[in-house]
């Protein structure tokens, strides 16, 4: 199955997928930077503690406010006697002491940052966890992070507007393009302004549109001509038989005979005009086929009076099972098709062979089989079988391999198939079903 995808929505993603990206470099970013600040910060912080205390006792007002403010611990101490401490004082063991300067020290179970520091007389030891400045780190992280979530939600909700605008000449390129038909192949007009892309796209349709016109210009004159060239002939045989009618008016069977011979034209110049208008016909367009209440079986049975004269030539055995069924069509498309078929059918049948013709009605479905007994077809014949012009090698039988390519493009336009199969019988199998509205 071929994969359909929507170029708004692939725009849409690529362009959130490369925001997003930037969006969490620029995240990790911002937490290396976040950490490196706020360990600086904290450190400065922690030696200014230190220097108050070792400068001046009195500021413990604001060595504590502080503290406080970012979970400090410390401790001044004269010799071996503390002369201030903080009111938290679970994170100072005196081992601490022992190193100068700042340090990560671990000590029951969590990570510590130490700064001890001193002068002659005074030594002061200043500790805080590393835990409050991870915190505030995350604290940091998570609003940018719920900030650039805000941002890409907004992102998603401009982007998908502002591509539909941006698309919409294409949009409006392909109604245009949809519009088109055998009545309208009219150049495509490139929106306003032009899209540098879309020119090539648009330039060959229109040298494609202008060449199928010429195409269709020239296959409607030889239409045209086909058609007064083969009406012509058959008008001239109906005259001349209306003559002979009159003639020999007098003669017991010749006016039958002849009679029977002008119905055959009159039907022949009938289907003629019917296969022209197949011809111009658009199988879209099948509101434009004149159609009317058909009996099926009448219209079987007049392919088979028509060509009564092959079966006995071959003396085939001809077992019918005719329903009455009713179809809403075109009489002489109809039976154009079924007279196609079972022709096809007594042509491939071997003499003293049989053709079965079943009609039956199922459901809201008209389906009639056609079949006949032979020596079996190839696969490659049966896979073949109703493209133009094609007829299996090895036949001896004549034709022009347009009879089932007819017989299709009259179902089409019906709203009908039909279906190639083997044969019980030995020969092909064709079901015929039309579809009731």
């Amino acid at each position: 199955m071929v994969q359909v995808i929507s170029l708004q929505q692939k725009l849409i993603k690529n362009a959130m997928y490369s925001s997003i990206l930037a969006g969490c470099l620029a995240w990790l970013l911002l937490i290396g930077v976040s950490g490196y600040q706020a360990m600086h910060l904290h450190d400065e912080l922690m030696e200014e503690i230190a220097e108050s205390l070792l400068g001046d006792v009195t500021q413990g007002q604001h060595v504590d406010e502080i503290s406080e403010e970012f979970d400090i611990q410390y401790q001044l101490w004269l010799d071996q006697e503390v002369l201030t401490t903080s009111e938290a004082q679970d994170l100072l063991p005196q081992q601490l002491l022992m190193h100068s300067g700042q340090h990560f020290e671990w000590v029951d179970g969590q990570l510590l940052r130490t700064h001890v520091e001193e002068n002659e007389e005074l030594k002061v030891l200043v500790v805080q966890p590393v835990s409050i400045r991870t915190e505030r780190i995350l604290h940091t992280a998570l609003g940018f992070g719920l900030v650039l979530i805000l941002l890409w939600l907004l992102q998603w909700l401009l982007l998908k507007i502002l591509v539909k605008r941006q698309l919409q000449p294409l949009n409006r390129i392909s109604k245009e393009i949809a519009s088109k038909s055998a009545q309208d192949l009219s150049a495509v007009v490139s929106p306003e302004p032009e899209i540098r892309e879309l020119q090539p796209i648009v330039s060959q349709l229109n040298h494609m549109l202008f060449r199928v016109k010429q195409s269709l210009s020239a296959e409607q004159r030889f239409t045209a001509d086909a058609s007064h060239e083969l009406r012509s002939p058959l008008s001239a045989i109906q005259m001349r038989l209306q003559v002979l009618k009159r003639k020999y008016q007098d003669h017991a069977t010749l006016p039958q005979d002849l009679a029977q011979i002008e119905k055959d034209v009159s039907r022949g110049t009938q289907v003629l005009e019917n296969l022209l208008l197949l011809a111009r016909l658009d199988p879209e367009q099948q509101q434009n086929l004149p159609r009317q209440p058909l009996q099926l079986v009448d219209l079987i049975q007049d392919g088979l009076k028509a060509l009564a004269p092959f079966v006995q030539e071959k003396q085939l055995n001809l077992q019918l099972d005719l329903n009455p069924v009713d179809i809403h069509g075109n009489a002489e498309l109809v039976f154009s098709c079924f007279r196609n078929l079972i022709d096809n059918a007594i042509k491939y049948t071997p003499s003293a062979g049989t053709v079965v013709i079943q009609t039956q009605q199922k459901n809201a479905q008209v389906v009639v089989t056609i079949e006949n007994s032979g020596e079996g077809l190839p696969e490659e014949t049966l896979r073949r079988l109703g493209e133009r012009f094609y007829r299996a090698l090895g036949t001896k039988t004549q034709g022009s391999g347009l009879g089932i390519s007819i017989c299709q493009k009259i179902m089409q336009l019906h709203q009908g198939k039909i279906e190639f199969h083997h044969s019980d019988l030995g020969g092909l199998k064709v079901i015929v079903t039309f579809t009731q509205a």
